[in-house]
């Protein structure tokens, strides 16, 4: 999704209904920790608008953004969370660095969606620059941090919606 004109913040089509049944996991890089930490705060904040409880939200940080596709199935295989937001941010280099580490990262937590067959939400920033990075971190874009916990809660009620 382009976010040239759009506020990640704002949630637009469906109403967002209530966290309060769910637990939720966090893992959040620690490279670019200005930035990764908006996002955890922001995810935080927004689980809390919509109902989750406190206790129910449950955070780890990994050493960067390459490393949370484990933590994440560590998460998963550890815990008893409901959905697990994976958030990160890797800031386009001179190398082809930036573009392994994203691929892997983006497959990695596919992957681990079919495994466990739960949400795991891709809340990575893959922006030019850091000053993209922080437009997208709180800044004038929002922040990508609430609209991946809008989509762990959403994927959630998807998934229950067809238990009924």
């Amino acid at each position: 999704m382009s976010s040239v004109n759009k506020n990640l913040s704002v949630s637009e089509g469906s109403e967002v209904a209530s966290a309060k049944a769910f637990k939720f996991g966090i893992v959040y890089s620690e490279w670019n920790f200005e930035i990764t930490n908006a996002l955890k705060e922001g995810a935080v904040k927004t689980l809390l608008q919509y109902g989750a409880q406190k206790e129910n939200i449950h955070i780890q940080s990994v050493p960067g953004s390459f490393e949370l596709t484990l933590g994440a199935q560590y998460m998963a295989e550890l815990s008893d969370v409901d959905a697990i937001i994976c958030l990160g941010c890797v800031i386009q280099g001179e190398t082809r660095h930036f573009d392994f580490i994203c691929d892997a990262v983006a497959k990695g937590i596919t992957d681990l969606n079919i495994k466990y067959n739960k949400p795991f939400i891709f809340g990575v920033l893959t922006p030019n620059n850091q000053q993209q990075a922080i437009d997208r971190a709180g800044g004038k874009h929002g922040n990508k941090g609430d609209e991946a916990a809008i989509t762990a809660i959403k994927m959630l009620h998807l998934r229950n919606s067809f238990n009924h």
